[in-house]
């Protein structure tokens, strides 16, 4: 059976998660974290997207960002693809960093956006990894040279 195709269109909002394979970790170290922040960068100055919110944990990740083009699936395949190339170069490993296809929800702006983009940035809190939202171990990863809008 066919996967179901992706809704895609100018102006639309998406809560994006994905998950290490099996669970495993899609950072190992502070290093990986820059690498995906760097590309998440260059997604953003490729496609236009505007990035609202994002959490970067050990084993997934969440992002809330707007598309002002319909590119939802070719900026995905650049950061999944080339961060699992990359890293895959970097630590000498093979194989699927991630354990499936990404997850996309069309989110509705006005009732949701506030409300998920608090839920996105209590992520590590809740998972008593650090104690204030936005706070970032160690301090010089806190990279945003995207706009967060």
């Amino acid at each position: 059976m066919a996967r179901p195709l992706r809704i895609e269109y100018s102006g639309a909002l998406y809560h994006v998660t994905n998950r290490g394979n099996a669970r495993q970790s899609i950072v190992t170290c502070d290093d990986d974290r820059y690498l995906f922040l760097t590309i998440l960068n260059e997604i953003y100055e490729r496609f236009q997207w505007k990035i609202f919110s994002y959490c970067l944990m050990d084993n997934h990740y969440h992002l809330l960002f707007e598309t002002p083009s319909p590119n939802l699936s070719d900026g995905m395949r650049h950061l999944n693809g080339v961060y699992t190339q990359r890293i895959n170069r970097i630590h000498r490993s093979c194989g699927h960093l991630f354990q499936g296809r990404f997850k996309a929800v069309n989110v509705e702006k006005d009732s949701h956006l506030l409300e998920l983009c608090r839920y996105i940035v209590l992520n590590p809190v809740r998972a008593k990894l650090v104690n204030i939202p936005g706070a970032v171990t160690p301090p010089v990863l806190e990279m945003q040279t995207f706009q967060i809008s």
